[in-house]
C-alpha cells in the first residue's frame, strides 16, 4: 500500500512538471515589435493616398464656385440683368420669378416671392449663398433647390438671383 501511495505521488509530481513546461513559453525567438517594415510602408501609403485624394477633391469642388455673393452699397444701384450667386445649375435647378418681400410663413423661409395668382402661389425662400435682403421689393428670378416644408406650399433654398 505504501508503494502505491509513493507511485501515485510521483505520478502527480511528474504530471505537474509537464503542465508547467506547457504553460511557460520561450519568447526570445519571436519578434516583439508591432510595426514591421511592410506594415510601416502600408501605413505611409494609406496616409499619402488620403492626403492626395483630399487635395484632388478640394480642387474639383471649386468648379461650382460662388460669384458676386454679396452686393455692397445701396440696393437702388442694382442694375437690371445682373446675376448673383452660384454657377452650380445641377444643385440649383428649380426656378421661379416674382417680387421679393420680407417674411416667411410660420418660421419657414426668411423672404417670399409674390407671384400672380394670389397668396397660395407665394414661394418662401431661404439662402445660405446669396444675401436676399438686397433684393427686397425688386422683381427677380431665382434658381434654387426645393426643400421639404411643413406649412409653406413651396420652400426653396436660393443659389442664384437675377434682377429682372
Amino acid at each position: 500500500m505504501e508503494e502505491q501511495v509513493k507511485n501515485s505521488t510521483e505520478n502527480i509530481e511528474s504530471s505537474e512538471n509537464t503542465e508547467n513546461d506547457n504553460l511557460v513559453h520561450d519568447f526570445s525567438g519571436t519578434k516583439s515589435s508591432f510595426l514591421t517594415p511592410k506594415l510601416l510602408v502600408v501605413f505611409i501609403a494609406v496616409i499619402l493616398l488620403g492626403v492626395g485624394s483630399g487635395y484632388l477633391l478640394s480642387k474639383n469642388a471649386n468648379n461650382g464656385s460662388v460669384s458676386n455673393t454679396s452686393v455692397g452699397g445701396n440696393s437702388s444701384s442694382l442694375s437690371k440683368g445682373a446675376t448673383f450667386g452660384s454657377a452650380d445649375m445641377k444643385t440649383f435647378n428649380d426656378t421661379t420669378e416674382g417680387v421679393l418681400k420680407n417674411g416667411g410663413i410660420e418660421d419657414e423661409g426668411q423672404f417670399h416671392l409674390i407671384r400672380p395668382g394670389g397668396d397660395d402661389q407665394n414661394v418662401y425662400l431661404t439662402s445660405s449663398i446669396v444675401d436676399l435682403s438686397q433684393f427686397v421689393d425688386k422683381k427677380i428670378k431665382v434658381w434654387g433647390q426645393t426643400q421639404k416644408a411643413r406649412v409653406a406650399g413651396w420652400l426653396m433654398d436660393v443659389g442664384k438671383v437675377e434682377i429682372l
